[in-house]
């Protein structure tokens, strides 16, 4: 009765919905900050004009905060992690293709050194060109890496609140939910030590 705008909703209308009740109810359920969160996805996903690679990579990382922040409340029956493994796939997806394309620059320009040796005046003007390609491609690379240890971190999350909540006191009745929560962590151990032993190979 109260809402802003009554479903049936698009995306936009629930933005906007998010924007008009954010101080009244959802800055008690996560933090008041992730209103900008909120606004950068409703100015880019309002504008009639399509969204280019990094403005999809921005929309990507600002619905996974969003996703995160909520995650603390419940994983709302199993759709939360679901949606941020898909959100995960998707900024993986485009941070590959990015990867990639990089690449192709950086073989681009190896190719062009190739003749600039043959041609040591141009060399000079376009010197700092490979360079700037390979920064460019290890600051994606690093996007990546970050990607993957945030999403390890938000599953570990999810798990944990998933045990801590079959280890609530007040709502075990029986022995087999310490037994759930137990194999939950066994479950979560081996996935740490394959993390752990990734990282380090």
């Amino acid at each position: 009765q109260i809402l802003y705008l009554k479903p049936p909703w698009t995306l936009v209308n629930l933005l906007k919905c998010y924007k008009k009740h954010w101080l009244a109810v959802f800055g008690y359920v996560v933090p008041r900050s992730l209103l900008s969160a909120i606004e950068c996805l409703y100015s880019h996903l309002s504008a009639d004009k399509p969204l280019d690679s990094s403005a999809v990579q921005i929309v990507l990382q600002e619905s996974k905060k969003i996703f995160h922040a909520f995650s603390s409340r419940s994983d709302y029956d199993g759709v939360l992690p679901q949606a941020y493994a898909a959100l995960n796939k998707l900024y993986q997806i485009l941070t590959e293709q990015d990867l990639s394309e990089d690449i192709m620059v950086l073989s681009e320009n190896a190719g062009c050194e190739k003749m600039e040796a043959m041609a040591p005046n141009l060399q000079e003007s376009e010197e700092g060109k490979p360079h700037a390609s390979f920064q460019v491609a290890q600051e994606n690379r690093h996007q990546e890496i970050w990607s993957v240890l945030e999403g390890v971190w938000n599953a570990i999350n999810l798990y944990s609140i998933e045990i801590f909540q079959k280890l609530d006191l007040n709502a075990v009745t029986a022995k087999p939910l310490f037994e759930e929560a137990f194999l939950g962590l066994q479950k979560l151990l081996a996935a740490v030590n394959d993390i752990r032993e990734g990282i380090s190979r």
